[in-house]
């Protein structure tokens, strides 16, 4: 296809590793970037060899820019993504694409009337693992799934992260537990029902400069998502233990035999199948990765299908369902009664080298 050109919003933690990753597909042009930070804008477009727009509108006005990629911070998400689609432009945004059922389902609504493509973040079914594991399910290898396990331990993120507080403020189901449930309804199909618990597990924090922060929303949750075959998954997620735990990726467990990945996050990684009552043995990726966390993917296929048309795997679609499941975890957890999923969403197809 011809060069698309592709424009940042919000140059924080991960917009190198994007605007390093898109340098892999020729197809995909980094024409500049902007940030509420000028200095910081400035700095991402000298090292990557683009322009610094003054602000977010300058680059919406830019005719030349095709697909905008949102990388603010989680609440800004939807007013960045929705003003993009309005000045016609596609998007992919950073996870998640919104923190209200109600926000996601508009910005769908308003993709679909601009014939507009719109994407999300995670990527993860993109991945050869993914990819590996989804066809040993189709190929009947577990049997009838009925029951999944997901770890998420994200670790404290203010060990590691310069502004941690909004990551607690979204907490740990919106910023990774989004992750393994992308994965999981990706492959099993969509969510019904939802009973969860949360709480606080560590109230007073520390930033790493030492400044002390009070986290006023849960940093533990442990779901029961029902899937509309009746297959259960259970969920943990914190910011408190730390990666890699003793509980770590995802199980699938049907009649006939067990599998494990190794990551809910990366491309690549272990896969283990055991069938039922034998031990766990190693399963060859269908391919090996590039890279195992090539951060544009998500972009490329969102360039591809908005040129060629077709359907995509990171769809916005399927991202306001993940939506509408951890909203109904959050409220779960505070009403102490199972919430019902009314969305659905196309179930995705695997790639054409994992068919």
């Amino acid at each position: 296809m011809e060069p698309v050109n592709v424009a940042i919003v919000g140059c924080g933690h991960i917009a190198a590793g994007y605007a390093e990753d898109l340098r892999r597909y020729p197809g995909l042009v980094l024409r500049g970037v902007t940030d509420l930070d000028p200095a910081r804008s400035r700095a991402l477009a000298a090292d990557f060899g683009c322009r610094s727009y003054r602000d977010s509108d300058a680059l919406l006005a830019d005719p030349e820019v095709a697909v905008v990629v949102n990388l603010t911070s989680h609440r800004a998400h939807v007013r960045v993504t929705r003003s993009a689609l309005e000045a016609g432009k596609h998007v992919f945004s950073e996870k998640p694409m919104a923190l209200r059922t109600a926000e996601a389902r508009s910005l769908n609504t308003v993709a679909t009337a601009g014939n507009l493509r719109l994407g999300a973040a995670p990527i993860v079914l993109l991945g050869e693992l993914a990819q590996t594991a989804w066809r040993m399910v189709r190929n009947g290898r577990l049997g009838t799934v009925r029951l999944a396990y997901a770890e998420v331990n994200w670790g404290r993120m203010e060990r590691w992260h310069a502004a941690p507080q909004p990551f607690y403020d979204a907490g740990p189901l919106f910023d990774v537990g989004v992750y393994p449930l992308t994965l999981l309804t990706g492959i099993l199909g969509p969510a019904v029902r939802v009973t969860a618990s949360a709480t606080t597990l560590l109230k007073q924090r520390w930033t790493r400069d030492g400044q002390r922060f009070s986290v006023e929303s849960p940093d533990f949750v442990v779901a029961v998502v029902e899937l509309v075959d009746g297959t259960l998954v259970r969920l943990t997620t914190n910011f408190y233990v730390a990666d890699p735990a003793r509980q770590r990726g995802v199980e699938l467990h049907g009649d006939e035999g067990s599998l494990w990945l190794s990551t809910w996050f990366a491309f690549g990684g272990r896969l283990e199948h055991s069938p039922l009552g034998e031990p766990y043995r190693d399963v060859p990726l269908i391919r090996t990765p590039q890279v195992t966390l090539p951060w544009a993917a998500g972009i490329e296929e969102l360039a591809r299908v908005a040129v060629e048309g077709g359907a995509h795997l990171t769809s916005g679609a399927h991202a306001a369902h993940v939506v509408e499941i951890v909203e109904a975890a959050l409220h779960s957890a505070r009403s102490g009664t199972p919430v019902e999923v009314q969305s659905r969403f196309p179930r995705p197809q695997p790639l054409s080298w994992a068919a």
